[in-house]
């Protein structure tokens, strides 16, 4: 599978960990999750986690308010409860 933006396909040969990760920043905040090929079963089903929590975590992003240009403790506190269930 191949690398879209805000998902990156991480495989190293040095390392345990093998899967996705969800890197997004936007209006002052940053927001990281990975998701374990070991954990969701193999590469296509962490990929379809992946996809999902990005989708719900655009969507908050997209109706949420800003003040002074960047996005205020509920909209971040929202995103990290939806990445957290993820």
């Amino acid at each position: 599978m191949k690398s879209i933006k805000n998902l990156t396909r991480m495989t190293y040969e040095t390392t345990a960990f093998q899967g996705w990760r969800l890197a997004l920043s936007s209006k002052g905040a940053a927001f990281t999750k990975y998701f374990s090929d070991k954990k969701y079963g193999d590469e296509k089903k962490a990929f379809a986690a992946a996809e999902g929590a990005l989708a719900g975590l655009k969507a908050i992003l997209a109706a949420a308010k800003l003040v002074n240009g960047k996005h205020t403790a509920t909209t971040v506190s929202k995103v990290e409860k939806l990445l957290k269930q993820a």
